[in-house]
């Protein structure tokens, strides 16, 4: 598996894939979804709206013509083979994001629920509160900013730091200013009482929906890990449930497809934290199967690997705290058009002026990144960032730009030394397609590779 025979995969206690399957989403549904299991999983991206201006035709013309479109997601599509992703240059250009289909159903119900929402003279305030490695909070970064342009900051959020490096980096090739990183228990947004408009929760689970990916997630399973997620997921909600303010959202979500983490657990948060379920017309849609309080989505109904989705108002009354500006006098300098430039370990950062005040109040949670990098100072060089570079705020005519071809990209994300005969001297953003990749300085005979040690390609770039 995938691909391979799974009907006598079993887990540590000696239960079979089939049981577990007829117990989660019952028998008349198990055998189809046994079947699917053995097939290689599915293969799926989402374009960048922002750096792609027609996702559909890019979809198209970049993946051929065995692409076709997620129904729940209008910049998702499913492919019908797996590229080399890391040999593409656009990948590393944030021009597209990999995830499985079935989690972008996860970005539907929360565009659903933003209608719910109201902007009340500041940013609509957004957590994805267990967000690495990055797929729900990219989906969620473009959906804002398509509803609410600049008024919006998204914190994403993971509480494991190796997992939240990870986060960050894909977090800075999407490119969206406007979100802040941080790796805090949950407990800690407790301390931001009614602050947040809307929580996405995609919480761990006993993982069925990883079945036809990882192995092990079979071999793993037991009654008796249901039961310890579903009780920590509802320490979790708990314990960030404080954050969100009355009348704002909680969009629920698991990768199992086990009622006791979900329709159970649901049903828990509303009676005993305080919330009304809300509808969906995902149901509606092909595949997707119905449940008491949301959506669950099946290896064999649909071209996904599995996902659970439901979505509640607060309506238990809550406390919301006045969150008064910091001191300018030992703060962060405010440029003339609000925003905020600040140093960090001699990095200079730009936070846009629609999110700086937000950002002040959630420097108590010490985030990981917010804002956008420029740079290093060296000397009288200010040393761009790789970041700025993949920033949709990066802006035309700030630095040179030149095209590379594939192969010169390619060598660019190794690490390699490029040369650019006849490009200007100085600081340039090399691009692929037009989309900017990285900085180089150019000396004339050859360039300093300024992309990233930890980001770059190690892989033969030869292989195709």
């Amino acid at each position: 598996m995938p691909g391979g025979r799974v009907d006598g995969m079993l887990d540590r206690e000696g239960i079979q894939l089939r049981d577990i399957l007829c117990r989660a989403v019952g028998p008349d549904r198990a055998d189809r979804a046994f079947d699917a299991m053995g097939s290689a999983p599915s293969v799926s991206v989402r374009v960048n709206p922002f750096k792609v201006s027609d996702p559909e035709s890019f979809a198209a013309a970049h993946f051929g013509c065995g692409s076709s479109p997620v129904l729940w997601s209008r910049c998702g599509f499913l492919l019908d083979q797996r590229p080399q992703f890391t040999l593409d240059p656009l990948f590393h250009c944030g021009c597209y994001y990999v995830q499985d289909s079935s989690a972008m159903a996860v970005g539907h119900v929360a565009r659903e629920s933003m209608e719910r929402i109201e902007a009340s003279g500041r940013p609509v305030r957004v957590l994805d509160l267990c967000a690495a490695p990055g797929g729900k909070t990219t989906d969620l970064a473009a959906s804002l900013r398509e509803r609410y342009g600049d008024g919006f900051v998204l914190v994403a959020n993971e509480v494991m730091k190796n997992r939240a490096s990870v986060l960050a980096d894909n977090v800075a090739l999407w490119g969206d200013p406007n979100v802040i990183v941080t790796s805090v228990d949950p407990k800690a947004f407790a301390s931001l009482p009614g602050f947040f408009d809307m929580i996405v929760a995609d919480v761990p689970c006993s993982g069925e929906g990883m079945f036809r990916k990882e192995e092990a997630a079979v071999e793993d399973w037991s009654e008796a890990a249901v039961d310890l997620c579903a009780s920590r997921q509802r320490r979790i909600v708990a314990d960030v449930w404080p954050s969100l303010r009355q009348g704002g959202i909680l969009v629920y979500s698991t990768c199992t497809f086990e009622k006791a983490e979900n329709d159970d657990n649901v049903e828990w948060i509303a009676s005993e934290l305080g919330g009304m379920v809300l509808g969906s017309d995902l149901p509606s849609m092909e595949g997707v199967i119905p449940t008491a309080t949301g959506s669950l989505l099946v290896p064999g109904f649909v071209n996904g690997e599995g996902q659970f989705a439901a979505a509640l108002e607060k309506t238990a009354a809550q406390e919301e705290r006045s969150f008064p500006r910091k001191s300018r006098q030992k703060g962060p300098a405010r440029t003339s058009s609000g925003a905020l430039e600040k140093t960090k370990g001699g990095l200079l950062i730009h936070v846009p002026a629609a999110i700086s005040e937000e950002a002040e109040i959630l420097e108590v949670l010490h985030p990981l990144m917010c804002g956008v990098a420029q740079g290093t100072v060296k000397g009288r060089d200010l040393v761009p960032s790789a970041d700025l570079a993949l920033s949709i705020s990066l802006g035309e005519g700030r630095f040179p730009m030149v095209e590379l071809d594939r192969a010169t990209s390619l060598k660019f994300l190794h690490r390699d030394t490029i040369v650019l005969d006849g490009a200007p001297r100085g600081f340039l953003v090399v691009c692929h397609e037009g989309h900017p990749l990285g900085f180089v300085k150019n000396l004339g005979n050859r360039c300093n590779n300024l992309h990233p040690q930890e980001r770059r390609i190690r892989m033969d770039i030869n292989e195709q």
